[in-house]
């Protein structure tokens, strides 16, 4: 796994003080969601994505290395991966989930397994 999928391409603006709680996550093919939860941890940011019903309810982890821009002006983060990229990723519940070391690199080795670039 690479690490660097947790850190924030040097491309993207960040907004340390902005809350992303409820934008908008749109895939390079559409709408996933909306962001239910974010962290600006250095080298262990990540959003997490509220799919609604799309996929049933389900919540995705996404490391901040998946996020390509973030439109402060429409409330948008978007990510260079695809509305099923998303679908078949890991399995995130809610709660301790998110200092899982296992999980913490399950999911890391999926998205950086799936890189677009």
């Amino acid at each position: 796994m690479n690490d660097s999928i947790w850190a924030y391409h040097l491309t993207v603006a960040r907004f340390e003080d902005r809350d992303l709680t409820g934008y908008t996550v749109e895939a390079v093919d559409g709408s996933i969601g909306k962001v239910d939860k974010h962290s600006y941890e250095t080298g262990n940011s990540w959003i997490v994505v509220d799919t609604g019903p799309w996929i049933f309810g389900r919540e995705v982890l996404l490391p901040a290395g998946t996020i390509t821009r973030i439109d402060t002006a429409e409330e948008k983060v978007h990510v260079d991966r695809t509305r099923e990229q998303v679908r078949n990723a890991p399995e995130f519940t809610p709660g301790g989930r998110l200092g899982d070391a296992d999980h913490h690199r399950e999911t890391g080795g999926y998205w950086g397994d799936t890189a677009r670039f």
